[in-house]
């Protein structure tokens, strides 16, 4: 096997790169050129039909069958005068990945010929089988039926391959019985209770707006190994990740790359990308190399949450396929290799009205300052009040690697908020709210006007899990492979239920006969005070804070599968109930999935450590020690003493010790997965994994690794932490 090693560096080194066309002068010549966007429909519908689409998207007006059939009709034409063929539901099942099929336009008529047609129930409504998808027992395996139902909001698109050209509409997914199986119908569910709550308390200060809009911002971290090495290393290939490695000599220690001059071959790629993505309405704007060596991020500017979080699983897909014509394998694993940085995505939220008011945004004036903070602490109230279940809702089997790590936010939620900020909320906790309202200096009597707090003027805190940038909050946890539905599902349904509650309290004090103004910041005030538990200004990675939040009350949950135990709670489902997003069997199915794909990826990570130990790395090792014997008995043979051969006798003795651990914990490790292949419940079976399975594979890879170093290099089977990363 160390031939495929060899040969693999021996691919890289004669690597070209290859042309990348830009398909304009200017990003403007050709975004959102592959987008069945407003302007596209302007020229292909009726303004009927354009108006019902736009009615749609900006207050959810259901869209009538009969236009239906024109707006269908309409992007047949513009699809295939861009040179499509087919026509794809592109939805998010809950395998975390997306899922299409693809279906041609041509029908064949009567009389032997063929017709291109695509009529509107075709586009508003498809049955892909839904028990082939994860659904936690909501379907049975012989109850196949499922339907994909158009979602207007998020425009159509052409997806472009060496092949041809499929025109995709992003769709729900849910079972025949009416339950969500994807991530984008809870989504919509939790953005429309937002709405409707942020509206209303909205009102108490703009009796104009008439909508929100929950914002997003996605960065997206990523390593980039080149293709041939990818394929020479069967853990990367199978599970995202290196199983075994020693560090490189040289790793992050130098800090030369982050913000370094990004490689010509890994410029092509981004250029390349950055095209494709340009094309699909994907607004990106920023690329530069990451902390970690062979580490790189993207990200693009704000656009509504569900659009944000479409473009971000789209450009997931786009990465991959480009990278394969620059022969890079793109790793979006949260920690695909120990000792360096992993990669995170990084979510950057905030609340816009109709009006273009940004809410998370302080303003000049008391009466926009006193907007600012209502919906600002009730975000912190929200958090405060639901951290367990946004906990839950970034917990995964690869994020639980880089959870709590020296580079990313523990697994304890807390909130940064940065000192300004902090000073102003104690001092509005501990200050006597006057009856007089005052507009000079200060806001209230006793309570200080909110200074006009620009952009990011506060310095980040990169160890918070949940930091506000000045004009947004930031969700830190979330990783790199994620779907961000699930987070943004849960942070906005929180906010959603919150910001009830709170016009509920307010609207008391004002029946009391309190004035709005001061029944809003006495509420506020009692926010401040119930939540101020979660704030935390400090080092989030430091022991010292795990035993402050202890004391705080805060959970430190660690690993995924007793995470999620909050999904089942009453308080949850309650919550879930109450605002629509899950019913309870929803939330019981989302619960069985999480947990079945937790195990079963340790699974699969267990017997390919099982299977590279067996037949790769222990063979290996014998070679090279029997090489050694043979040295020693040839020394011994031409007479030379001990002193001479002691060297080769201290490897020998290395090796056999390595050897013989890893054999025999190995196969204790076996004996656990075979125990825990038997527990009948999910939780168990899953903590089974997590605690006696998983705790044998950094002791064997420990030993791996010094195999790694003792062996002769020429044998060594994987490709090293050194080829990995640097090698471009």
């Amino acid at each position: 096997m160390s031939n495929i090693r060899f040969q693999a560096l021996q691919a890289v080194l004669t690597r070209t790169i290859p042309e990348v066309k830009v398909s304009g002068a200017k990003i403007s010549d050709f975004f959102g050129s592959n987008v069945f966007d407003k302007k596209k429909m302007m020229d292909f519908l009726s303004k009927d039909a354009y108006q019902s689409i736009v009615s749609a998207i900006e207050i959810g007006e259901p869209i009538p069958r009969d236009m239906a059939e024109q707006v269908a009709s309409a992007m047949k034409s513009w699809a295939m005068s861009k040179g499509a063929t087919h026509y794809t539901h592109w939805f998010q099942p809950l395998t975390g990945t997306t899922a299409e099929k693809h279906d041609a336009f041509f029908e064949p008529a009567a009389d032997g010929s063929a017709i291109e047609r695509f009529s509107g129930d075709a586009l508003a409504q498809q049955e892909p089988d839904a028990s082939s998808f994860p659904n936690g027992g909501i379907r049975n395996t012989f109850e196949a039926r499922g339907y994909t139902a158009w979602d207007p909001s998020s425009p159509a698109f052409i997806i472009e391959s060496n092949t041809g050209k499929t025109l995709c509409i992003p769709t729900v997914f849910v079972s025949y019985t009416g339950e969500a199986l994807d991530y984008k119908a809870p989504l919509l569910k939790a953005l429309n209770a937002l709405d409707k709550a942020a509206v209303d308390v909205c009102n108490y200060f703009d009796k104009s707006v008439e909508k929100v809009n929950a914002s997003l911002g996605i960065e997206q971290e990523y390593f980039l190994v080149d293709l041939a090495l990818f394929n020479a290393r069967p853990d990367l290939y199978l599970t995202g990740r290196t199983l075994f490695g020693h560090e490189s000599a040289k790793g992050q220690q130098l800090e030369d790359h982050y913000f370094g001059s990004i490689p010509e071959r890994v410029y092509a790629f981004m250029l390349d990308m950055e095209t494709e993505a340009l094309k699909l309405g994907i607004p990106l704007k920023t690329r530069h190399n990451e902390v970690a060596p062979s580490q790189f991020e993207c990200a693009p500017v704000y656009e509504e949450i569900n659009l944000a979080i479409d473009h971000n699983q789209l450009l997931m897909d786009v990465m991959d396929k480009v990278a394969k014509r620059h022969n890079f394998k793109v790793l979006l694993h949260e920690k695909p290799y120990a000792g360096i940085n992993g990669s995170g995505k990084h979510n950057n939220w905030s609340m816009i009205t109709n009006t273009g008011k940004n809410l998370l945004s302080p303003g000049k004036t008391p009466k926009n300052n006193l907007m600012f903070l209502t919906f600002f602490v009730n975000t912190i109230r929200a958090v405060h009040e639901y951290a367990d279940l946004l906990r839950a809702s970034i917990a995964s089997v690869s994020n639980d690697h880089r959870l709590g790590a020296n580079e990313a936010p523990p697994a304890i939620i807390s909130i940064f908020l940065g000192s300004q900020l902090s000073d102003v909320l104690d001092e509005i906790e501990t200050s006597r709210i006057s009856k007089k309202i005052k507009e000079d200096a200060l806001l209230w009597q006793g309570i200080p006007k909110i200074p006009q707090i620009l952009r990011d003027n506060t310095d980040r805190n990169r160890t918070s899990p949940f930091a506000f940038t000045g004009n947004k909050f930031e969700l830190r946890a979330v990783g790199s492979s994620a779907n961000s539905s699930s987070p943004m599902t849960i942070l906005n349904l929180i906010v959603a239920d919150q910001l009830k509650k709170f016009k509920v309290e307010v609207d008391k004090l004002i029946k009391k006969g309190e004035k709005k103004d001061i029944a809003l910041l006495t509420v506020i005030k009692k926010y401040i005070k119930e939540s101020k538990s979660i704030r935390f200004e400090g080092n989030g990675y430091s022991d010292e804070w795990e035993k402050e939040a202890a004391k705080r009350g805060l959970s430190n949950i660690k690993t995924t599968p007793k995470a999620l135990d909050v999904l089942l709670t009453e308080k949850v489902e309650k919550l879930f109930e109450e605002t629509g997003v899950y019913t309870k069997r929803e939330s019981e199915a989302r619960h069985e999935i999480l947990l079945d794909s937790f195990y079963k990826k340790l699974q699969i990570e267990a017997r390919l450590i099982g299977e590279l130990v067996t037949n790769v790395i222990i063979p290996t090792a014998i070679t090279y020690q029997s090489k050694l014997i043979d040295n020693v008995k040839g020394l011994k043979e031409i007479g030379l003493d001990k002193q001479h051969y002691a060297a080769q006798l201290d490897i020998i003795e290395r090796i056999a010790t390595h050897v013989t651990f890893i054999k025999n914990n190995v196969d204790e490790m076996v004996q656990q997965r075979k125990k825990a292949n038997a527990i009948d419940d999910i939780r168990e079976k899953s903590i089974a994994y997590d605690e006696n399975v998983k705790s044998y594979f950094e002791p064997i890879r420990y030993h791996v690794d010094k195999l790694e170093l003792l062996v002769e290099d020429s044998l060594w089977p994987l490709p090293k932490f050194r080829e990995l990363l640097f090698i471009k």
